[in-house]
């Protein structure tokens, strides 16, 4: 599955969950998911507990997530904290 066809299964719309990114059709927030799979759920658990949803909707997610962190600078972040 290519890059573009996994970010086409995530969608924001300012009517849905107050525009966060959201897997399409769902109201499953890509935070939501990356919280479940950060915190030790796998994605067998997470398939088995939302219906409808696939293993290339988490794909889509991670995917999305990094894609947005290549937009971010975190160097500033780091040298404030120093």
């Amino acid at each position: 599955m290519t890059d573009q066809s996994l970010l086409e299964r995530i969608t924001a719309q300012a009517e849905i969950m107050d525009g966060k990114p959201v897997v399409r059709g769902t109201r499953l927030t890509v935070p939501f998911l990356l919280g479940l799979l950060a915190h030790g759920a796998t994605v067998d658990e997470i398939l088995e507990e939302y219906e409808g949803l696939t293993r290339e909707d988490i794909q889509a997610c991670l995917l999305f997530a990094s894609r947005s962190l290549e937009q971010t600078s975190f160097l500033s972040s780091v040298r404030e904290a120093i």
